[in-house]
């Protein structure tokens, strides 16, 4: 291999700054070059693929740079404390039960649909789904499960914990990029026949309208700027959580590994996935207290910006033509997909539930945060709070779903 034209993580970050800094920029620009290109080209993938450039063309050797280990280790369990520290558990109970019923339908479809698309595959077209260890197609899955019900933090923590190597997680990424947003096009088309939609499935939207009201009261009075003060408290929670995690993890891991050494299979020996699973669940309680009052100054702003910075460094381990090395795979990623859509779509007519019900409790786990609130803006812009909210909860609910989607997936695989 050449060596690189750059070796230098500071001067490599510095790009991948630019490059965030150049996505967000032209994606908010009002020029309409760049609001048809952002139409087509979501703004998330612009932040995989861009980066991968920089690995492909041999700019920068990824397996040598360290900033995806600090983003990962350091920036994942920061950005899982300050995004969970948002949560209301209160406000998101009032947008009434079928919002929540059709939030964790499409969990489930998620977690469900993994495993069966491995077992039909190991029946119709086992050599889609089999590969000998480490490359084992279920283990690379868990990414994309990680992917579609909390979003790129989750993902990380799947690799790590799963411990996906950088060859298969690279398919994996086009699989989930690829499929994933083909289905957000799909559920972005269908809100200008929401209406239509709404006549079918015989739903009452009545409730979306009560919502508005109630978001735009809420926007309101939390809304404020941010002080240096308020920014220093968001960092200091969301580090120091950072670091009791780790601190917790270096004891729990090796004491299990010691003395439970056949939970190994479970991954619960895996100091990362204590790191995780502590920072998440410090988040959680966190939201009982009075820090979530910072998420009026920007707390999962900051969170999504360290969120943005870890899909970068993930990005310049993506092999961008790794679409064309196993075209199979994308088959598995539709099928399992079309299982999420169709579990949807059932409960949603047992249920008459809207249309923005389906759409937004379906973007908060396969789009995250970073597109469930565009989709629910896109029926009203005081909406989008509802999709931060339900997709804060799909981060909550990301870890422990996506391991358990892992641990089916594996049970179920040729």
């Amino acid at each position: 291999m050449n060596e690189p034209l750059l070796t230098n993580d500071a001067v490599i970050f510095g790009i991948i700054m630019l490059i965030l800094g150049f996505v967000f920029t032209t994606s908010s620009s009002e020029s309409t070059f760049w609001k048809k290109f952002y139409a087509v080209v979501p703004a998330l993938l612009m932040c995989y693929f861009l980066p991968s450039l920089l690995g492909t063309f041999g700019i920068i050797d990824p397996g040598a740079s360290r900033l995806y280990f600090v983003a990962s280790r350091y920036l994942l369990p920061a950005c899982l404390v300050l995004l969970t520290i948002s949560v209301d558990l209160k406000e998101i109970v009032k947008l009434g039960p079928k919002a929540l019923i059709m939030f964790f339908t499409a969990t489930v479809g998620i977690v469900l649909g993994g495993p069966f698309a491995i077992l039909l595959f190991s029946y119709i077209a086992p050599e889609l789904v089999s590969a000998p260890p480490p490359n084992e197609v279920w283990r690379g899955m868990t990414t994309i499960a990680g992917s579609w019900i909390g979003g790129g933090a989750n993902q990380a923590a799947m690799k790590e914990v799963f411990e996906v190597n950088g060859e298969l997680f690279s398919k994996m990424v086009a699989v989930d990029i690829i499929v994933g947003n083909t289905w957000l096009g799909v559920l972005l088309a269908g809100i200008g026949y929401s209406k239509y939609i709404d006549r079918k499935l015989k739903a009452d939207a009545s409730a979306i309208e009560a919502m508005k009201q109630k978001m735009e009261a809420f926007q309101l009075k939390n809304a404020r700027i941010p002080t240096l003060t308020d920014l220093m408290k968001i960092l200091m929670i969301g580090f120091i959580c950072t670091g009791i995690a780790h601190f917790l993890s270096d004891w729990i891991a090796p004491t299990i590994s010691e003395h439970f050494p056949f939970l190994d299979k479970y991954s619960l020996t895996s100091g990362f996935f204590w790191i995780v699973v502590i920072a998440t669940t410090l988040g959680v309680f966190l939201s009982f207290t009075r820090a979530k009052e910072l998420e009026g100054a920007g707390a999962s702003k900051i969170g999504s910006v360290f969120i943005y910075i870890l899909v970068a460094t993930i990005g310049m381990h993506m092999d961008i033509m790794a679409v064309f090395d196993d075209p199979g795979l994308f088959l598995v990623g539709l099928t399992w997909m079309l299982f999420h859509v169709i579990l949807l779509t059932i409960v949603a007519k047992l249920i008459k539930a809207p249309y923005f019900f389906v759409a937004v409790g379906s973007t908060a786990n396969v789009g995250g945060a970073a597109s469930a609130p565009v989709i629910a803006a896109a029926f009203h812009p005081a909406l989008a709070p509802v999709g931060v909210l339900l997709a804060v909860l799909g981060y909550v609910l990301g870890t422990y779903g996506a391991y358990l989607c892992g641990l089916l997936m594996g049970a179920v695989s040729p």
